[in-house]
């Protein structure tokens, strides 16, 4: 174990370090000018140079990147070009309402993802069955944006039931969790459904119905368990996902999370802002799959005989 986490960590710095280089090469190959953003329309050609020569944009790509990764060594992922204040207390500031809305956001999924999983697979090639597939395509092949516009304008502008924006209560939680878990509902419920189907069909689940045990306890104590592993390992890359998918989903809801401020700083070209969103989003990425990698043998006792 000692051995597998020690290759995992190495694992994770390169991939930080990839992630962190790629972004930055992408946003130095950006047309736009940060210093010119900053100056604003009035501003005049020396105090555009002025300030590229304060952020140290007139320094070579690789000697900006360099200075980066010595600040990023000491936790540092420096300071912003709009708001003037280091990124980091930014990005811990907000990062408990994005947590908050990404567990809610799983818990949605996943309990949406499991039942119709499991109801179309017991009720497999049947009408259930058609319907829960033909739902779960919608729910995949649906943008965020327009779900999110979708349960606005149903449950807050019409009906009432919940609140069009803000922050603070489970009330203003629960469209927002609804729009990230209704895109992964699909995924999970076709999944489930086919390892369901392929759990139900062995010998040991046919020895349990000859015994005359209860189809529910079939399922639910026999079949399920040996069926979530994938589950568990798709949990684990939803977290980073759903890293990435916050943006659009804390825009229109006006959630105060990390995905506001990263639309915030791509608007102004605020590259140490985006740079830090984009790093911490890889991080929870690393760190779900490792916690995913930890469970799955505590879910199948076929890994660690490996």
């Amino acid at each position: 174990m000692v051995l597998f986490l020690g290759q995992r960590l190495l694992q994770s710095i390169l991939i930080l370090l990839g992630v962190a280089a790629i972004t930055f090469l992408l946003l130095y190959c950006l047309p736009a000018d940060p210093a010119v953003l900053i100056a604003g329309r009035s501003a005049t050609p020396q105090m555009v140079v002025a300030i590229r020569h304060e952020l140290g944009l007139d320094q070579p790509l690789i000697v900006q990147f360099w200075h980066y990764l010595e600040g990023l060594a000491r936790g540092d992922l420096g300071r912003s070009y709009t708001q003037k204040t280091q990124v980091m207390p930014l990005i811990l500031a907000r990062l408990p309402a994005t947590l908050a809305l990404m567990a809610a956001g799983i818990v949605v999924e996943v309990a949406l993802g499991l039942t119709f999983g499991i109801i179309a697979a017991v009720r497999r090639d049947g009408i259930v069955d058609r319907v829960v597939m033909m739902l779960s395509f919608v729910g995949v092949s649906s943008p965020q944006f327009v779900v999110a516009l979708l349960l606005l304008f149903v449950f807050a502008a019409k009906l009432g039931w919940f609140p069009m924006s803000g922050f603070g209560s489970f009330s203003h939680v629960v469209l927002p969790a609804t729009t990230l878990g209704v895109l992964g509902a699909g995924w999970y419920a076709r999944m489930v459904r086919s390892a369901m189907i392929e759990v139900l069909r062995q010998d040991y689940v046919r020895t349990a119905r000859a015994k005359g045990v209860s189809a529910w306890r079939v399922v639910m104590r026999h079949a399920l368990p040996n069926a979530l592993l994938p589950i568990i390992a798709m949990i684990g890359i939803d977290i980073g996902q759903f890293m990435g998918g916050v943006v659009v989903v804390e825009s229109v809801y006006g959630w105060p999370g990390i995905g506001q401020l990263a639309w915030q700083a791509i608007q102004t070209l605020d590259v140490p802002i985006i740079m830090g969103v984009t790093l911490v989003s890889a991080l929870a990425i690393v760190l779900g799959n490792l916690v995913a990698d930890f469970i799955a043998p505590f879910i199948d006792p076929r890994i660690r005989a490996q």
